[in-house]
């Protein structure tokens, strides 16, 4: 009698339960933590554009700028990595990362590109170089499409610094394609998408924890604010070659290094401290991040190009800028304009695309457009692992703002 091997059992499709999911509360609602700490970023990345046209001639304000660096763009990188999936890009993974990224993109470039026109500049159609913040979602596309190959190396995190750290003697590397800072922060991604399979999850859950996150992230904003004026804004944009100063050309990678390595640390420590019960305005406002990085540029660029933030100029009219920038915050995460902007932040494109069975799209529409290149979905299709019962696994979300003082119209920086 010959027996036959039993063949094993296909692992189930289906959603696990919304109390696994970390992005879920075990009511199956959205998880208040990470809107809280989307919040936080988005505020600051904000406040810092609303600013950035004069942030150079006034100390409080580079102050601000250098102090809270790491709060926002590598808070919105290792974000992006914790909703990412390291699975082969599949049919639905690609309609995702066109609807949500490649789309977004071109649809903002060209309102920026009219904007600018309508102003009297020039009209740009942007291609290799998209104008000012959008670099972040040509970077996300690229960073997606690398995170099934950087998870099959045996040391992902040795190899993908390295290449970060190598890429400041390529010139090669820059602008175009956001190339530089697309292989700068590719291990700052990797970290995000380790978070969102469990990886720290000690450091977030334990009370002895709590004293050390508040000394480390009051400590980084306290090196940023004392030596605002010596921390060369290029060390920050990640978008230049290195320069021999101030360690000589064949040392230069050491800045980079320890920017980075402080970067992660304060981006952890923030998380650590991020409240996580749902807090009123805050919660809901920081749930429409996505939606308030795309449109913000679109209202400060008016104004600045106006000469109207130019003015600024005693103490009090600083912090009325900075208010300026959070009230803003505040209006274009409210409900009625994320309702607004749905048909631009995540534009209806089904019917433009193939269904799985390679027929002409539907009108079926899934997810939610604050999700950054993703849905909410099993793990693997842009959600993290799911985390055992009663854990919490913390995270950021996406957005940027560069190192640079200030940032003239379509530079292609943050």
């Amino acid at each position: 009698m010959v027996i036959r091997p039993r063949r094993p059992r296909p692992l189930p499709l289906s959603r696990p339960p919304a109390g696994d999911r970390p992005t879920m509360d075990p009511a199956g609602r959205r998880d208040p933590w990470w809107d809280n700490a989307r919040f936080v970023s988005a505020t600051l990345i904000v406040v810092l554009h609303t600013v950035g046209s004069v942030m150079a001639r006034h100390e409080a304000l580079h102050a601000l700028h250098v102090a809270t660096w790491a709060l926002r763009v590598p808070a919105f990188v290792i974000l992006a990595g914790v909703f990412s999936s390291a699975a082969p890009l599949d049919p639905r993974r690609a309609r995702a990362l066109i609807g949500s990224i490649l789309v977004p993109a071109a649809i903002f470039s060209l309102l920026f590109s009219l904007e600018v026109r309508l102003l009297g500049g020039e009209f740009t159609l942007h291609v290799t170089q998209l104008p000012w913040t959008l670099w972040f979602l040509m970077s996300l596309f690229f960073w997606r499409l690398l995170l099934p190959l950087v998870a099959q190396l045996r040391h992902p995190l040795t190899v993908t610094t390295a290449m970060a750290l190598a890429a400041g003697y390529v010139e090669e590397l820059g602008l175009p394609y956001s190339a530089s800072r697309t292989v700068v922060y590719l291990p700052l991604f990797w970290i995000g998408w380790r978070i969102g399979q469990g990886a720290l999850r000690g450091w977030f859950t334990s009370p002895r924890t709590l004293w050390p996150a508040v000394g480390g992230l009051s400590a980084s904003i306290a090196v940023g604010l004392w030596w605002h004026r010596e921390i060369q804004g290029r060390w920050l944009s990640m978008r230049h070659p290195y320069t021999a100063e101030p360690l000589g050309y064949e040392w230069a990678w050491v800045i980079r290094l320890a920017v980075l390595a402080l970067a992660v640390g304060t981006v952890l420590c923030l998380l650590r401290l991020v409240p996580r019960r749902r807090l009123p305005i805050v919660t809901a406002t920081g749930a429409a991040g996505f939606t308030v990085y795309l449109l913000h540029p679109l209202v400060i660029l008016p104004f600045r190009e106006a000469g109207w933030i130019a003015r600024v100029d005693t103490p009090a009219e600083q912090v009325g800028l900075v208010l300026c920038g959070v009230a803003l915050t505040l209006v274009l995460g409210s409900p009625p304009v994320r309702r607004l902007a749905r048909p631009l932040v995540r534009p209806p494109i089904d019917r433009l695309l193939v269904d799985r069975e390679g027929r002409g799209g539907g009108p079926r529409r899934t997810g939610d457009p604050d999700r950054v290149g993703g849905t909410t979905g099993p793990p693997g299709d842009g959600t993290p692992a799911a985390a055992p019962p009663g854990t919490v696994v913390p995270v950021v979300t996406a957005g940027a703002v560069d190192g640079s003082p200030a940032t003239p119209a379509g530079n292609g920086a943050a």
